[in-house]
């Protein structure tokens, strides 16, 4: 796969604006439709006990005010992405999804 900036541009083409987070601290004010995703893991394969192939894991999380949202369907249409979980808060819409990059 590619760097965490190259998964960033493939986030940013896939919300269509560049309102995609990477762990934003708390004092950045979050500007809706966005995408906040954050590292959370790595898949290892292995080979005569040897790692031979890693793809890091990101949690993503498509916040949007609209329910019928379609930016969560375009993120399950990406490689190697699977739908986690979905919940309210705050009266925003949050789609969580795990994606291998």
């Amino acid at each position: 796969m590619g760097t965490r900036l190259d998964l960033q541009s493939l986030l940013e083409i896939t919300l269509g604006s560049n309102n995609v987070y990477f762990q934003p601290p708390p004092t950045v004010t979050l500007e809706y439709p966005c995408i906040v995703y954050r590292r959370t893991a790595d898949n290892v394969e292995y080979a005569d006990n040897c790692p031979y192939k890693r793809r890091k894991r990101y949690t993503v999380i498509i916040i949007d005010r609209n329910p019928d949202s379609i930016i969560p369907d375009k993120v399950a249409k990406l490689p190697y992405s699977s739908f986690s979980t979905a919940y309210t808060k705050n009266n925003l819409n949050h789609d969580v999804y795990n994606i291998y990059y």
